[in-house]
């Protein structure tokens, strides 16, 4: 048997999907292109989408939803200057595509109107190979999907006999889409996307508390096997039977360590955003103008990288039809550069990072994270814990505020310890760590040899648009960091 090359099978996929079945072909996507470009204009693009998704959530021992929906449209996108004209379809053809190419173009002042002569040969953008084309939805059947989602609930039952409630939710995603570019530029991309949630409540002499474990990726759903089931279920019921013996936090300036994995959504929000193109290239991000300055303490290196295999924010392309990169943003505390969509990068005169993302084909692109992390120190995690006199650790966080100009953040801890003299000495309820990204960054005293990725849950919004994303870090030690807590 003979197959194609990963990229060129991606685009007939997207063709048959999504060109085919409207009558369209290789002419029609040219004319739109050239009708948009009868005014002057710096760029432009058709974004093509067919997504399919499916749902089931358990509660109280029965699958008590299932859903099931389709979603195709296509998106056209002018761009001139820092101007943008958008508009969308969730109808595929000739007569819809040519409309909105017609919207669009009015973007070009009458006095830029010119004709723009378009590359004559089409070139497939450079891609990856990061995942391959499954179908989640059919790598299960229904009784089967009903099936996990039970097993999760007998197991975490089981458990304790202090677990009285249990849900679970099932997720799962395909999705195609091609991209058209003014340059001649063809890329698509086949993005299968999966989830596992678990939450279980404990209750013991009368009160109440939740823990909350899951995973996912771009694979099928055949990877939640019984090993990973369990471990989800035993996270999630440790964690509820941890906040059971919780007693409120205390409050102040102090030392806290950050757990790996997960804690690093608070590098993602409190840094990462700050860090996009557009905040930057605005002025109003706390690291604007600062690239080749010290933004972090020595041995803090921080990478934005869509290249990971099966990863939850990982991308063959991004949605502009670039390929997706490992950027480095931070090495070893100085800062290298920002997260670039194709807009941003020609006005700030660098090069796209493969970080042009968007949610849908109804949203525009915009710099978005992908899987934001730092990398690993030389510090023995557990000697990071035994260094802390009077603190705080932290090893699983709920939700945060950041704001982009000031950096300044807001997070909650949804599993954290209060340790003394190095020891752990009991649970904690209640705890918010409040900071500055870019301070926090200066406050680094300890980086673990641990560094882990978070297990696939992350989704980040952005001005109404939500992507997945992935996070990762090893444990840290920042000193005199804020806690707000209930003591």
């Amino acid at each position: 048997m003979i197959s194609r090359e990963p990229t060129i099978e991606r685009l007939a996929i997207a063709n048959k999907l999504l060109l085919q079945p409207f009558g369209l072909t290789e002419d029609d996507l040219g004319r739109a292109l050239s009708s948009i470009a009868r005014h002057k204009i710096d760029d432009a693009d058709l974004y093509f989408q067919y997504t399919r998704s499916e749902g089931w959530s358990l509660e109280e021992g029965i699958v008590k939803t299932g859903s099931f929906s389709i979603d195709q449209g296509v998106g056209v996108r002018a761009v001139a200057g820092e101007k943008t004209a958008f508009a969308y379809s969730d109808e595929i053809s000739a007569a819809s595509l040519a409309d909105a190419a017609r919207t669009v173009r009015s973007i070009g002042s009458a006095a830029q109107s010119g004709r723009v002569k378009l590359p004559g040969r089409r070139r497939v953008a450079a891609s990856r190979a990061l995942y391959g084309g499954v179908d989640p939805i059919a790598t299960l059947d229904s009784t089967a999907k009903v099936s996990l989602l039970e097993t999760v609930e007998r197991l975490a039952r089981v458990k304790d006999p202090r677990i009285v409630q249990v849900m679970a939710g099932l997720a799962s995603e395909y999705d195609v889409v091609l991209i058209a570019r003014q340059d001649g530029t063809r890329a698509a991309d086949v993005r299968p996307l999966v989830r596992l949630s678990v939450t279980v409540i404990a209750e013991q002499d009368g009160r109440r508390e939740m823990g909350s474990s899951g995973g996912g990726g771009r694979f099928g759903l055949t990877c939640f096997d019984d090993m990973l089931l369990r471990r989800y279920v035993d996270e999630a019921v440790g964690a509820a039977l941890t906040n059971l013996e919780s007693r409120p936090a205390p409050a102040g300036e102090m030392t806290v360590v950050l757990g790996p994995g997960w804690p690093g959504v608070l590098l993602h929000e409190a840094v990462g955003h700050g860090l996009e193109g557009d905040f930057n290239r605005k002025g109003s991000s706390a690291f604007s103008g600062r690239i080749g300055q010290r933004v972090a303490a020595k041995g803090v290196t921080v990478l934005d990288d869509g290249t990971i295999a099966g990863r939850r924010g990982s991308l063959n392309v991004d949605d502009e039809g670039h390929v997706s990169q490992r950027n480095v943003l931070i090495e070893d505390g100085i800062l290298k550069g920002y997260l670039q969509d194709a807009m941003n990068a020609r006005l700030m005169r660098v090069r796209p990072t493969g970080n042009g993302r968007r949610e849908s084909y109804a949203h525009i692109p915009m710099p978005r994270m992908t899987n934001t992390y730092m990398l690993g120190g030389n510090a023995d995690p557990r000697e990071i814990v035994a260094s802390i006199k009077k603190g705080l650790y932290a090893t699983n966080f709920g939700g945060g505020q950041v704001d982009i100009t000031s950096g300044k953040f807001v997070f909650s801890a949804s599993e954290a310890f209060w340790v003394e003299n190095g020891r752990i000495q009991y649970p904690v309820k209640g705890a918010t760590i409040v900071g500055s990204g870019p301070e926090s960054l200066k406050k680094i005293a300890l980086i673990g040899n641990d560094m882990a990725l978070d297990p696939g849950v992350g989704t980040c919004g952005k001005e109404g648009q939500s992507v997945p994303v992935g996070v990762g870090q090893p444990t840290l030690r920042i000193d005199g960091l804020t806690v707000g807590g209930t003591a």
